[in-house]
């Protein structure tokens, strides 16, 4: 069994949420698809929010909570980058 686990892992699933302010805010047509190429991966699971009472942050930046860990970036392009990377990383 430890080989068969060992040649077909699971893989974890990444939570991913967003607060949709926050997407109206900050999420540009240019990145629309590359969000929606990423949001469906089999290893991500996101949800969208109508707020997350992050307004301090949500009025500076785009951001997403990952695991729970708050992921903020300078633009929605970064975001998104920063959001493929940590769900390579748990691949």
């Amino acid at each position: 069994m430890k080989l068969f686990s060992a040649l077909f892992p699971k893989q974890k699933k990444v939570k991913v949420e967003f607060c949709e302010k926050n997407l109206d805010r900050f999420l540009t047509e240019e990145n629309f698809a590359g969000y929606q190429s990423f949001m469906s991966r089999k290893n991500v699971f996101y949800k969208e929010y109508e707020c997350q009472s992050l307004c301090k942050e949500c009025k500076l930046s785009p951001y997403a909570l990952v695991d729970g860990d708050f992921i903020s970036a300078g633009s929605s392009g970064e975001l998104l980058e920063r959001l493929k990377k940590l769900a390579e990383d748990e691949e």
